[in-house]
């Protein structure tokens, strides 16, 4: 049974898209029933490529437009691709005519199913344009182009009763392009249909939608009666049905199945090559009758053949990317990962369920990875700093709640609809700037109980009353932040629990409030978890503590039994022999004091560490033995004296953070000899730092 929360109807739909196009040039039905294979391929199979760019226009408005050029230019490869993949047909057809070489390439498509990529490109290009105006204005242009492009297509008979307007069409459009089904005339309204496709509002959509594709089979056979077009791609009612089809596939998508995607992609693209493989086969094995001219077996046999090649083409293997552990990475221990987890799940209480916080690259560990990793270990609540954090998240296929702990401007409203992301109010403000943009959003409230960082000040009722009544703004949750739950002095302690008092007051006030109910709560943070008993909150923060790590030195009350899960290492580049007295380094910082043997790591500030730390006695492990970091760290690299290790070679592996042999260097011992904490340290490690997974 499909799981609705998890089912990616817009990319399963895509597989249905490209069968209706394989029907629409076999026509299935043509030997059964000429009516039936009508309407099969004259009316339902028109769904599929409106959908196809309505789906293009709805990913690309969550960006914002910002990837519309590079969307472009993928597109534009792809059709190259294909142009140069069925350029023996194109030949036959076109022949040595330039000029319709031309015409074809950037308009028409130089085969009949690759028109598609010509006009997607433009409409991408004429969208950017008409959005400068406003989105309604926006809108009633592309209206208006569709509307010309419609009197040149299925109602093409009615401008040839109208000597001037026949003339037009006749002399001046079709003189340019064979059909009106292009990039200037058909695909901007559907791309921009598709880009408001977050902010429709819902409607009974299959009822909706099945009697607007009635109609458009009435309005379908009743042209087909009138003998008025010049082609029948472009009806009166194709963009309400499929603003009700796509608003009933909005109900359904729960997720992302990029693979499906290409599929469908390689479908559309391979099956005309299937089609002439197929008549061809029939006829050297004399099996015209039953693979040709029986139009259900000819359409099953090239939908076949169209699948299978898909999938063999996909399954072709990628290069490679380059080895991962070459030069300098960090290791990361799932199955601590795990087991952290599920600790600190025990330290909450059952009541309590955990929020993993895997902002900041989950601290530096790589935050999609140990995203999934929470995810298939039952974790189903996440929180992040930045929009982009939560947008990579969704785009890996994390669901259940994403919070964003962090603000985000109101002009992201659409974003946070469309990734279906949950924002923090961080005060009244951003309350009143959100509502504004009429975007229904789900959101949590920060409440400021004392640290004066971010939050409505517990005692401001007024104000949570406001934000518990705006018509946009469905309050989920509400929580604060404890900001010195890390210290057992006294007076911390103190603070912190005048912290908690002060935010659970206000919760109780907040659901004394008729028709309110304050939704989730959450106050603890790693260190609230492991200095306070159980809350009665209904989550957990859990961020550094999660990765087996401690922001310092500093002692905890709750013994828990955690285990880091980055480990850092980096290779030997080279090793060399330096005499008494020689220097080495920026600055000839370096002297050696006896015959020293100094050897060159792959590892250096640009990478996230500290530049100071060979200064204050950083040292790592090489074969399980402490050496010292000496000279200053570079941006790349790192020196080594390697004098009392034997055996040192190019390409040997040393650990900066983790285990080696029985010893161990902890993010915590670094973070102190650098003067700062391991969260900052962590998180700082560099992007160009690839993520090894251990289980």
């Amino acid at each position: 049974m499909i799981q609705r929360e998890n089912w990616a109807a817009l990319d399963w739909f895509r597989i249905a898209a490209a069968v209706l196009v394989v029907a629409n040039h076999t026509s299935p039905l043509a030997t059964v029933d000429a009516g039936a294979d009508f309407l099969l391929t004259r009316v339902l199979a028109r769904l599929a490529v409106p959908f196809f760019l309505m789906v293009t226009g709805y990913f690309l408005a969550a960006g914002g437009w910002r990837k519309a050029g590079q969307t472009a230019k993928k597109l534009l490869l792809y059709d190259l691709l294909a142009t140069a993949l069925y350029l023996p047909l194109s030949f036959s057809i076109i022949g040595w005519d330039w000029a319709e070489w031309l015409r074809r390439l950037l308009i028409d498509g130089t085969l009949y199913h690759l028109w598609y990529f010509p006009a997607a490109i433009v409409g991408i290009g004429v969208v950017c344009l008409l959005r400068r105006l406003g989105a309604g204005a926006a809108l009633a242009a592309a209206l208006a182009l569709y509307v010309l492009g419609l009197l040149g297509d299925n109602y093409w008979g009615f401008t040839q009763q109208l000597p001037l307007l026949g003339a037009f069409y006749d002399h001046v459009i079709f003189a340019l392009t064979e059909y009106t089904r292009n990039g200037l005339f058909y695909a901007p309204l559907f791309l921009l249909l598709g880009s408001f496709g977050f902010q429709m509002k819902r409607v009974p959509s299959a009822v909706c939608f099945a009697a607007a594709l009635l109609a458009m089979a009435a309005e379908a056979w009743t042209l087909h009666s009138l003998d008025w077009q010049k082609h029948d791609s472009m009806y009166l009612l194709l963009p309400l049905a499929m603003l009700f089809l796509f608003s009933l596939l909005l109900d359904f998508n729960r997720g992302q199945r990029p693979a499906l995607r290409h599929i469908s992609l390689l479908v559309y693209l391979v099956h005309p090559w299937c089609i002439v493989l197929i008549r061809g086969g029939a006829g050297v094995l004399g099996l015209e009758a039953l693979l040709v001219e029986c139009a259900p077996v000819h359409f099953l046999a090239v939908l076949m053949m169209s699948f299978l090649m898909a999938l063999l083409l996909a399954a072709v293997p990628l290069p490679q990317k380059c080895a991962p552990t070459g030069r300098a990475w960090r290791e990361i221990d799932l199955a601590a990962l795990r087991r952290n987890a599920a600790a600190l799940q025990e330290c909450l209480g059952q009541s309590c369920r955990l929020m993993a916080v895997v902002k900041a690259e989950a601290y530096g560990h790589g935050g999609v990875l140990c995203a999934k990793t929470l995810q298939k270990a039952g974790i189903n609540a996440f929180a992040v700093a930045t929009l982009s954090e939560a947008v990579e998240l969704r785009k890996a296929g994390i669901h259940g709640i994403i919070l964003i702990l962090g603000y985000t401007h109101p002009s992201q409203a659409r974003a946070l609809r469309f990734w279906r992301l949950t924002q923090t109010v961080v005060d009244a403000e951003h309350a009143r700037s959100l509502e504004k943009m009429r975007v229904p959003l789900h959101i949590h409230i920060a409440v400021d109980t004392g640290m004066h960082r971010l939050g409505v000040p517990d005692h401001d009722l007024a104000a949570l009353r406001g934000i518990y009544r705006s018509k946009y703004l469905k309050v989920d949750g509400i929580f604060s932040h404890l900001c010195v739950s890390d210290s057992l002095t006294e007076e911390d302690v103190r603070y912190t629990a005048q912290q908690a008092e002060r935010f659970y007051h206000t919760v109780e006030a907040v659901e004394r409030i008729p028709g309110c109910s304050a939704g989730k709560i959450h106050l603890q943070a790693s260190y609230g978890a492991l200095n306070l008993p159980p809350q009665p909150c209904d989550y957990g923060r859990m961020g550094i503590a999660l990765y087996g790590v401690y922001s310092d030195d500093a002692p905890v009350r709750r013994d828990v039994d955690l285990q880091p899960v980055l480990s850092l290492r980096a290779r030997i580049a080279s090793v060399r022999i330096l005499e008494t007295g020689e220097r080495a380094g920026y600055g000839l910082a370096f002297v050696a004091r006896r015959r020293t043997k100094l050897a060159v790591a792959t590892i250096g500030y640009a990478d996230g560490l500290p530049r100071d730390w060979p200064e204050k006695g950083g040292k790592v492990l090489l074969h399980g033995v402490y050496v010292p970091a000496v000279g200053r760290l570079c941006m790349d690299q790192m020196l080594l004296d390697v004098t009392d290790v034997p055996n040192v070679r190019q390409g040997d592996v040393i650990t900066v953070i983790g285990r080696d042999g029985n010893a161990c260097i902890r993010a915590e011992t670094v973070a102190r000899q650098c003067g700062t904490i391991s969260n900052e340290l962590l998180s700082r490690l560099g992007q160009r730092l690839p993520v090894v997974r251990r289980r």
